[in-house]
């Protein structure tokens, strides 16, 4: 799925554990309960995504475009800009 546009795809729920989707568009994706543990998102655009409940534990999101993301927990990804990370 590395470079798949998924603009306002609805993966609501869906199980991504472990998927490469290095450079995939998910602008205004619905990513809502989805399991993203272990993906790798390297570069991947994720403006204005929805990650409420989505399972990011040790997702790597080196250089991803996170601007306007909603209804994160980055706490357990990797690489997230200190911006993001909740205090």
């Amino acid at each position: 799925m590395a470079g798949a546009d998924l603009t306002n795809a609805d993966l609501t729920y869906a199980n991504l554990s472990g998927a490469n989707l290095s450079d995939a568009i998910l602008v205004r994706a619905n990513l809502s309960v989805a399991d993203l543990s272990d993906a790798k998102l390297i570069e991947a655009n994720l403006t204005n995504a929805n990650l409420t409940n989505a399972n990011l534990a040790v997702a790597n999101l080196t250089g991803a475009d996170l601007d306007g993301v909603h209804g994160a927990d980055f706490s357990g990804a990797l690489n997230v800009p200190d911006k993001y990370l909740k205090d």
